[in-house]
């Protein structure tokens, strides 16, 4: 008896933990999502859009102006929550434009297909890296507009990580002193113990 009891409640606090599972469901950009690094409005910036839902923080992704900006974060090694999705806007969605990233067509970072090193910059400026749901779509981007397709895995640090010159461009950490600098101190944040 008492073993049937005690498999009842472990069953029971199994169930609870199974409805208590936080939804990461794409959420809609409005008139007030702001942008988690500039803090502007997002639908004032052309380009794709991406959201990242962490764990413990329900109800409200934290949203970002370029592609590029939502990878950084993920790989910054200062992130105090578990990323549980990150969201993109599919560009070869049929209601996808650069001014209208559109509504809707949210797919999943990880499954994404991305064009870098295009000469197409992002909503901020910076160069992007620009998500599809269909690699065909992203290489027929690739071929009108310069750059080429990889997976969110492929995409190097210095892409999303690098300083942004006045001119949009990034330049490795190898091209000056200064950014030599910035990646040994990212570095050093990431490893156990230290910053």
């Amino acid at each position: 008896m008492k073993r049937v009891l005690i498999l009842a409640l472990l069953l029971g606090l199994a169930a609870c933990k199974q409805e208590t599972a936080q939804d990461t469901s794409p959420v809609e950009l409005t008139a007030e999502t702001l942008g988690h690094f500039c803090q502007m409005n997002l639908l004032e910036h052309p380009g794709p859009k991406a959201q990242v839902h962490l764990e413990g923080l329900p109800g409200m992704p934290i949203f970002f102006s370029q592609v590029r900006d939502a990878i950084a974060y993920q790989r910054l090694p200062e992130q105090s929550h578990t990323i549980l999705a990150m969201q993109v806007n599919d560009m070869g969605a049929a209601n996808a434009t650069w001014d209208n990233p559109g509504k809707g067509n949210w797919i999943d970072a990880n499954e994404a297909y991305y064009v870098i090193g295009s000469t197409q910059p992002g909503g901020m400026g910076a160069p992007e890296t620009i998500p599809f749901a269909s690699q065909a779509a992203a290489a027929s981007i690739a071929a009108s507009n310069g750059g080429q397709v990889v997976r969110l895995t492929e995409i190097p640090d210095d892409m999303v990580l690098a300083p942004v010159a006045a001119d949009g461009t990034t330049s490795s950490p190898s091209d000056s002193k200064d950014e030599s600098d910035f990646e040994q101190r990212l570095r050093a944040l990431a490893q156990p113990g230290k910053g």
